[in-house]
């Protein structure tokens, strides 16, 4: 009867650690930080949008450069980005460049949304 006992509580350890390694999507959970997707536009100094843009990313810590090109709406996106690694952004168009801004490992939001606003007027 203890060996049946003793039998029954461990086979409930092993279900209730297996349950408990499983997310409610049924996909095993990952010790791994969420990513996050950068998002944002591109703008003139009269916040119109700027169509055919190239917005520039670049990891601190890789120094990897990833690029996008702008729509007619301006907008631009980075998926898939780490949470704790640093980035700079900054868009090129036509010859002038916005400034560069910092998405920083600090900034906690998992959809962050940086405006690159380049001065055509100079």
């Amino acid at each position: 009867m203890k060996r049946l006992l003793l039998g029954t509580c461990l086979l409930a350890l092993v279900v209730g650690y297996a349950l408990a390694q499983l997310d409610s999507g049924g996909k095993r959970q990952k010790n791994q930080p969420q990513l996050r997707e950068l998002t944002g536009q591109v703008v003139d100094h009269s916040d119109a949008p700027l169509d055919q843009a190239i917005v520039y990313l670049k990891s601190s810590r890789t120094l990897v450069v990833k690029t996008y090109i702008t729509a007619a709406d301006g907008k631009y996106r980075f998926p898939a980005l780490a949470p704790n690694v640093d980035y700079g952004v900054y868009a090129e168009w036509k010859g002038k460049k916005s400034e560069v801004k910092t998405l920083s490992s600090f900034d906690s939001r998992s959809q962050p949304y940086i405006t690159l606003r380049i001065n055509m007027v100079k």
